[in-house]
């Protein structure tokens, strides 16, 4: 019985990821295809394509991200800006997402979007932490003179993490993208197995030896000592 348990989460395992990235994409999908549609029916009636509402709702992402480019269209979107920017709830909300909406945006300073390790004098544990400000311009008073850097960390399976203001000795860039950092953050970065070591084989199930004839199954009689 314990084999078919290893079995079952073996291909729990197995299927679990594939079958929720599919999950999500029928989501995403489907409620694209939706509101796409919506905003079709009144031009096209019931004519519909599959993938035609995908398609639409693609276009029409990049057709924002091409009038967000224009100067004009940019101080446009500041005046739409301006109730989420004012209203005390709805601004934390709004200000927190878009930062950190702008610090993945390839029109952040590149200089801010660097991965760091952070080691503190006299210890041997590192922390890989993302530096989110490299000076304390505009910060309130109170903050320990010198060269500081603001770096993030972020946690393991969880949206969170922790911003600390350190000296900018104790951090050393490394060769590694921001998207990649917090995909490995988000997993606590585990490594990944070999596909050798991921499973490894199940013993083959050998057949119990039958009982000794005329002893009740109990362990063979010893033969008799030679003459």
């Amino acid at each position: 019985m314990s084999r078919l348990y290893k079995y079952f989460f073996r291909g729990v395992i197995a299927i679990l990821p594939l079958a929720l990235t599919l999950y999500l994409l029928y989501i995403f999908l489907f409620w694209m295809e939706n509101m796409s549609m919506s905003v079709l029916h009144p031009f096209f009636g019931n004519f519909y394509i599959p993938g035609m509402g995908l398609v639409l709702g693609v276009l029409i992402i990049m057709l924002i991200g091409y009038l967000a480019s224009l100067e004009r269209i940019q101080k446009l979107f500041l005046l739409v800006e301006l109730p989420f920017n004012n209203l005390p709830v709805v601004k934390s909300i709004y200000s927190s997402i878009k930062n950190f909406a702008d610090y993945f945006s390839s029109s952040t300073k590149a200089g801010s979007q660097q991965v760091v390790l952070l080691r503190m004098p006299g210890h041997e544990f590192e922390l890989v932490g993302l530096v989110t400000r490299r000076d304390m311009e505009g910060l309130p008073e109170g903050f320990l003179p010198g060269a500081r850097v603001a770096v993030y960390l972020p946690m393991g399976y969880m949206i969170g993490g922790y911003t600390i203001f350190v000296p900018e000795s104790w951090v050393h860039p490394i060769q590694m993208s921001v998207e990649e950092a917090m995909r490995s953050s988000l997993i606590a970065w585990m490594a990944r197995a070999d596909a050798s070591q991921a499973m490894p084989p199940v013993p083959p199930i050998h057949p119990e030896p039958p009982p000794a004839a005329g002893n009740g199954g109990d362990t063979p009689p010893a033969p008799p000592p030679a003459q």
